[in-house]
């Protein structure tokens, strides 16, 4: 008799948002094989706080992976890898501008490493590929998970969706889309007119209009969850993302609600650990 094959439920990967949001972002993911961060947007406590709302400890993470240098996405990072010594992977020129401005303290060489803009890195038992985005950082990125013929997409921070970005990132089974503000709402509100005119422009922040334009652009029959990030708490509210995401959806005729599902996230609590 032939040895037994155990069947194993060890396909694709896990992740959760633990915050989206102009106040911290942070998104944690894991393999059998592998722990990882991108971005650590708020203190070490609060990131330890989002990680134990998941049951998982920073004390487990293999790695960071920073998609640009701005403070809502590196707040925390200086402080976890001293804490728990894990590596920290960022392209080049953003190495170069967070350590000629100290922007993390004191990190140990070897805990630092490249991870270039438009490449493909084989980190464990998952490979990432990453992409550049349109914003106002030095040479901003992000990424593509793939695993077992799954992959999850993040895409904030970025003032507009090229065709070229979109075919990049076409028919993930999941996806962090942009939806930081509604442009009536920011035109209102009380922000000086030059943040407006950042926010509005090529290298700032897609409103929910646009966020919802890319997605129609992107998504494939293998898409299953939509989730709306970096949500702006005084430009946006969050059933007007959601409104227009899925009535642009809907008008494009996509099954909302039946082939896919639209999630908005929280700039201080995890969404649930999620199989994809």
């Amino acid at each position: 008799m032939g040895d037994v094959v155990e069947m194993t439920s060890e396909l694709g990967f896990k992740y959760s948002i633990l915050a989206s949001g102009s106040t911290g972002n942070s998104f944690y993911l894991e393999t059998p094989e592998k722990k990882i961060l991108v971005d650590a947007g708020l203190s070490g406590k609060k990131i330890t706080s989002l990680l134990a709302e998941i049951d998982r400890d920073p004390s487990d993470l293999d790695a960071i992976l920073v998609t640009h240098e701005h403070k809502d996405h590196i707040h925390g990072v200086g402080v976890l890898a001293r804490k728990y010594g894990m590596d920290i992977y960022a392209n080049e020129k953003t190495w170069q501008i967070m350590d000629s401005k100290n922007m993390l303290g004191k990190v140990d060489n070897s805990q630092k490493h490249i991870f270039s803009r438009g490449k493909l890195l084989t980190f464990g038992d998952i490979d990432i590929e990453s992409f550049g985005v349109s914003h106002d950082a030095i040479n901003p990125q992000f990424y593509r998970f793939m695993k077992d013929g799954k992959s999850f997409v993040m895409l904030t921070d970025t003032g507009y969706v090229s065709d070229r970005m979109a075919g990049l990132i076409e028919n993930a089974d999941g996806y962090l889309i942009e939806s930081n503000h509604d442009i009536e709402i920011l035109r209102a509100g009380s922000y000086p007119w030059s943040t407006k005119q950042r926010i509005l422009s090529d290298q700032g922040h897609l409103c929910n209009e646009d966020g919802a334009d890319a997605m129609i652009r992107t998504i494939g029959n293998k898409t299953k969850k939509i989730y709306l990030g970096h949500l702006s708490k005084e430009n946006n509210i969050k059933e007007l993302a959601y409104m227009t995401m899925e009535n642009q959806l809907a008008r494009a005729d996509f099954g909302v609600g039946t082939d896919f599902k639209i999630f908005v996230t929280s700039p201080d609590t995890a969404t649930p650990l999620t199989d994809i």
